[in-house]
């Protein structure tokens, strides 16, 4: 009788899983979307820290300042940012690409260029004022995550 009882709640569970995983996700169109992600990421701050597959451990806590974000066309979007150089902010509009995995916002970047910083690819994927992601550079790569933090 146990042995059945177990069975049964084994099944139940079973089915539960599949019936949630069977539900058809609903995705948002671009003119819903777009202005969640535009509110969503400006007057923020990325706030988190960082690996790098070469060396053990995590990185300081790094701060990645979005003052805005705005739709340039297509996936494409110009992030205005704030870099840290020594004790100085210095504004970087930087066009990137954001693609959609469902519901959820993924910032992409192959190999692009940023003044005096160096070349890099990333995806960051963005959800519930969290983020986490990989980043490589020209002889470094790692891993991303942490905390979106609203300032405005």
């Amino acid at each position: 009788m146990i042995h059945h009882a177990k069975m049964v709640c084994r099944s139940l569970l079973l089915f539960v899983l599949l019936a949630g995983c069977s539900r058809k996700q609903e995705s948002l169109s671009e003119a819903q979307r777009d202005p969640d992600f535009e509110k969503m990421m400006s007057g923020v701050a990325l706030v988190g820290h960082s690996t790098r597959f070469d060396q053990p451990g995590l990185s300081d806590e790094e701060r990645y300042a979005i003052d805005k974000v705005s739709k340039l066309s297509g996936d494409t979007w110009l992030f205005q940012t704030r870099l840290k150089y020594d004790s100085h902010e210095i504004p970087v509009p930087i066009p990137l690409k954001v693609q959609w995995a469902g519901d959820t916002p993924v910032i992409t970047l192959t190999d692009i260029a940023i003044p005096g910083v160096g070349t890099y690819t990333a995806r960051v994927l963005l959800y519930r004022d969290q983020y986490a992601g990989t980043w490589s550079g020209r002889s470094v790569s790692g891993q991303v995550f942490g905390r979106i933090i609203h300032e405005q």
